[in-house]
Parts: structure tokens; sequence; C-alpha cells
């Protein structure tokens, strides 16, 4: 256990896996005690069990980040429980793929309602609570396909680009109030979205990133606890790119 972030407060959405998960983790080991928010109250629990098992302090609230009283609750929950609100850590989204022509009305509203929405709701319930800390931090996690387009993704695309601008704006109105908001864009990651490619497509996958692998939840986790601790008291509105190098060949 370390303490780059002692005595912060953190609720992750999406936190009961992937990403996520690997955030709470690394949160817990440097300090944070951390709150999970998700619908996946079985993974949930397992990912709080092996925080605790590591002598990290963890807990589960079922969120669902497209509604706005689940976020209330939440949110309440963990000031209840924990005594304040630091850190909102905005993970949660989702992946369809389908392109203009194939993309349906009910695809395109499910996927801005948790990814875009999702993150402007967390966003507005829990600032009230961060204004109160004086020293808070907000991670928004968007993807390289907010920086870039592909074919057949464009719900996708609308969703993670819109996290992107909206975090700017964030960071502007809240520079001089205590909040620092920030967005990480990660590349290919080996998440469960991954879990069922063949090798061939693994390969292609490798192929087209700079530096040939595919990266690690971890990666996107130690990014995480960066700008949410104390070391980046002088870094909002940024752009972390965890890609390995792909952006820098577009």
């Amino acid at each position: 256990m370390a303490d780059r972030l002692a005595g912060k407060i953190a609720l992750i959405s999406g936190g009961a896996s992937g990403l996520g998960a690997a955030q709470a983790t690394l949160y817990a080991r440097e300090g944070a005690r951390v709150f999970i928010g998700d619908l996946q109250e079985e993974l949930g629990a397992q990912t709080v069990d092996a925080i605790r098992a590591e002598g990290g302090e963890a807990r589960f609230v079922r969120l669902d980040v497209t509604d706005a009283a689940s976020w209330q609750a939440a949110v309440s929950q963990v000031v209840s429980e924990f005594g304040g609100l630091t850190t909102l850590v905005n993970n949660a989204g989702i992946f369809h793929p389908g392109g203009v022509e194939a993309e349906t009305e009910q695809g395109w509203s499910q996927m801005i309602a948790v990814n875009q929405t999702g993150v402007f709701l967390g966003m507005k319930t829990a600032v009230p609570e961060l204004l109160k800390s004086g020293n808070a931090a907000i991670v928004n996690i968007s993807s390289l396909f907010g920086l870039i387009g592909s074919p057949d993704a464009i719900s996708y695309h609308a969703s993670k680009a819109a996290v992107r601008v909206m975090s700017k704006g964030a960071a502007l109105e809240f520079a001089k109030r205590g909040i620092r908001v920030n967005t990480i864009f990660p590349g290919q990651i080996r998440t469960p979205i991954l879990a069922d490619i063949t090798p061939e497509q693994d390969a292609a996958i490798k192929a087209g990133i700079p530096m040939g692998d595919v990266g690690d939840p971890m990666d996107i986790a130690h990014g995480s606890l960066y700008l949410a601790s104390d070391e980046a008291k002088y870094v909002s509105g940024a752009e972390l790119w965890i890609d390995g190098g792909w952006y820098a060949a577009c």
C-alpha cells in the first residue's frame, strides 16, 4: 500500500470490471477509499473482495449511469458512508458496431445515454460534493475513437467525442473553484471486449499499433491515478492518450 491518494474518496462508474476495476484496484492500493458504481453486482462484489483482500477499502453501489436518481442515490451513499467525495471517475461505457447505414435509432440513443449523458449526469450530481472538498478531481474516460473516425462505429465516435469537449468545458467552469477535470483516451486495451477475437484479428490489431502490442487495463489505471492525485494539481482540461503511439500516426 502506498499513499499517492491518501485521504481521497473516489466514486468510479463501471468499476466492476475492465478498466474500471483496474482503476479501483490501483486507487485503493494508493490509499483512496473507493466506491464502485455499476450494474454488475456480482462482478462488483468480486472486485470489492479482491481490493479488501489486499488491505484496501472499497464498497459497491448499484449505479445506472443513464438515470439521474440512481446517480443521486450513489453519491448520497458515498457521502453517508465515507463522509464526502473528492474524486469522480466517469468510466462506464458501452460499445457496439454500426455505421450510418447500419446503426439504428435505438442503438444510437442507447450509446449516447450511457457514454455521453452518463458522464454529464455523473458530473452534475457529484459537483456539489466535490466543491465542498476544495481539492477535487474528475477523470473522464473517452476513447481514441473520440479523436479519430472509422467506418463502422458512428454512435460510439459521437459519444466519445462529446466526452472530450464536455470535459474541456467543465475544466474551464470549475478552474477557479477547486475541481480539476481531465480526460483519458485509451487505445486498444485488453478488456472483455477483446476476449473473443481470433488470433488473426489480434495480430491485425497489433499491426496497427506503433508500439506493436495491445495495452493492459493497468496502463489506463496508472494514468488515471496521476490525474486524480495531487501530483496533477496544476493539470486541468488535459488530454492523456494511452494508446501505444496510435494517435501520433493519425
